[in-house]
């Protein structure tokens, strides 16, 4: 047959025709799939085989439409059917009215995408005009060791405003990272989505304090209110109190009145300014984080509890600063600080039972500490009872929550915590944890990278982009990405998952005793995870065991790694869940949904 032969031939039987009407049915099925399936939370993995199976069944339809044809009979082979019996012409012009129907609503879909889904996503997201973010205070005392002063006065700020009922208050973590910007306070606005910005300066000098506050429209510049105060600093409390309430009066806003939330407070019960400003020390340490800072911060904790023994904030803090503490010492001296955290949150507790930052420190500690998951979720959701504005505590029980078998329910409470702190990256990085737990990989890395932009030193997130190229099977990118991690423990286990999915079974085995020689008393946890991989689930309960035996608190997360899940069924993992304290996937299936 000639080729102009076989093209008329193609046109006759409808080949064409039928290769057309297939390629746009399974480009409209996959254009709605991608539309509904992040509704219903499907697994991407979903998503790409339906794609393969449309492309692998067009060649199918082809060789199917040349050799039947569909008549008033039914369906019947091409070659049992007489020329004055075929209906093709009638059959093709069906078919392309079809097209034409399939194409029609295609373009439908795809303005409705436009102009309307995206629409309302911007909707959404449009920033509300009661939301705010309060800079940190410039420090023009002149002295540098004065700036913790400053920083506690703003905190202090963002604390207060946090109790009004509809006012979106942005976090510490975030709007502190506008210190001494360049930025104008229409970009600032716009990276903090908020429609305003408190800023000023602060000056302490002998028995006087000096303040000046302005309350700024973040789109145009423009000043909406603002004050200078000169005060004695016997007065700072009234002083901050007068703040709150112009700028709360300044942009309408009501005191929060909910049956279930108590008020928190920073201030020592007595009014002691010395137990405050002691206070305030700590709380500057506390927040940079280190090791060095950490035993700064119970320092001056202490002195803060030694001038007002009835400071039930400054025991919570203590507290906390003692767990966080704890994790940077081994054998006795963690035990030894570690009971030390257990009086200081004790204290704290008789003090005030109903302070919010006392039950998340006791959540933190029975964590960290005693591996006591359940009593921490209990703690938690005390804490979130007693202070439901403070999103920190949301998200920290949203977290414990997964950790009890639902990681897809942790993924909308940490959302809605970035919404008031939008640079916290370490936030990004547990969205990203509960997204991979999903099945979402497209969302988990686009946290990641969001948290990666937020903090470009840290190497554990560049593992996690490793991790999701080994969950997709991609062996190539995941050693890549192993590649570009820094020497360390990240790089270590990064390359072990990704040369467990490669074609090297000596490389594997290499990287797996590297990781045996040097992490198996620290981290017997992820080297299980290798184990998973190597499809060695006895070996990897083996090294189960030996993380709880280890008491590393990372036991907890089970119920959203990845690399684990797959071995959910086996009746192992619920015999490890329940030595943990943790519910088994039969208990968890039992469960009433929401």
């Amino acid at each position: 047959m000639n080729p102009r032969n076989f093209f008329a031939e193609l046109k006759r039987r409808n080949v064409l025709r039928a290769a057309a009407f297939y390629a746009a049915s399974a480009w409209l099925l996959v254009q709605v799939a991608t539309q509904v399936f992040p509704l219903f939370h499907i697994a991407e993995w979903v998503m790409r085989w339906i794609v393969v199976a449309a492309v692998i069944g067009l060649p199918f339809a082809i060789i199917f439409s040349w050799f039947y044809e569909w008549t008033p009979q039914g369906l019947q082979r091409e070659s049992d059917i007489t020329p004055n019996e075929s209906i093709s012409r009638q059959t093709g012009k069906r078919l392309d009215r079809w097209i034409i129907a399939i194409l029609a609503f295609a373009v439908v879909l795809l303005l409705t995408n436009q102009f309307v889904w995206h629409k309302n996503a911007g909707e959404a997201t449009a920033i509300p005009d009661k939301s705010i973010a309060v800079l940190p205070l410039s420090n023009e005392s002149g002295a540098r060791d004065e700036l913790y002063f400053a920083d506690g006065l703003s905190e202090g700020l963002i604390t207060a405003l946090s109790q009004f009922a509809g006012l979106k208050v942005i976090n510490r973590n975030s709007s502190f990272q506008f210190r001494d910007s360049k930025d104008d306070s229409k970009t600032i606005g716009a990276k903090l989505g908020v429609a305003h910005l408190l800023e000023g300066s602060v000056r302490r000098a002998a028995d006087a304090v000096r303040i000046s506050a302005e309350l700024v429209n973040a789109a145009d510049g423009t000043t909406l209110w603002s004050q200078h105060y000169d005060r004695p600093y016997k007065d700072l409390f009234k002083l901050q109190d007068d703040i709150t309430t112009a700028v709360a009066n300044a942009l309408k806003a009501k005191l929060l009145n909910a049956s279930e939330a108590a008020a928190q407070s920073d201030r020592p019960p007595s009014g002691s300014l010395p137990a405050y400003n002691a206070f305030l020390q700590g709380q500057f340490h506390f927040q940079r984080n280190t090791q060095a800072d950490f035993r700064e911060a119970i320092d001056s904790y202490q002195a803060a509890v030694s001038l007002d023994p009835r400071y039930a904030q400054a025991y919570a803090a203590m507290g906390y600063a003692q767990t966080f503490y704890g994790d940077y010492l081994s054998g006795v001296q963690t035990q030894q600080i570690f009971a030390e955290a257990r009086t200081s949150i004790n204290t704290a507790l008789t003090l005030n039972p109903n302070l919010a930052a006392a039950h998340g420190a006791h959540a933190l500690l029975l964590a960290f500490a005693d591996l006591d998951f359940a009593g921490a979720k209990s703690e938690f959701e005390r804490a979130v009872q007693l202070a439901p504005n403070d999103l920190n505590l949301v998200a920290s029980l949203a977290q414990m929550r997964a950790a009890f078998g639902n990681p897809e329910a942790a993924v909308e409470p940490i959302r809605q915590s970035l919404v008031t702190d939008p640079r916290n990256a370490g936030w990004y990085g547990l969205l990203a944890a509960d997204l991979v737990a999903s099945g979402r990989l497209d969302e988990a890395e686009q946290a990641t990278r969001e948290q990666i932009a937020l903090e470009s030193t840290e190497q554990g997130p560049k593992g996690r982009l490793c991790a999701i190229e080994v969950l997709r099977g991609n062996a190539a990118p995941a050693l890549e990405k192993a590649k570009q991690i820094a020497p360390g423990k990240s790089r270590d286990l990064a390359l072990a998952r990704a040369l467990q999915i490669g074609s090297d079974p000596a490389a594997a085995s290499a990287a797996l005793k590297t990781l045996i020689d040097r992490y198996a008393n620290t981290d017997a946890y992820h080297i299980a995870g290798i184990y998973a991989l190597r499809r060695d689930p006895d070996s990897m309960f083996t090294w189960l065991d030996r993380a709880w035996a280890n008491r590393e608190n990372n036991v907890c997360t089970v119920y959203y790694d990845p690399f684990l899940l797959p071995y959910k069924s086996d009746p192992r993992f619920a015999t490890f869940c329940r030595k943990i304290g943790l519910p088994t996937p039969a208990e968890i299936a039992a469960e009433p949904k929401s």
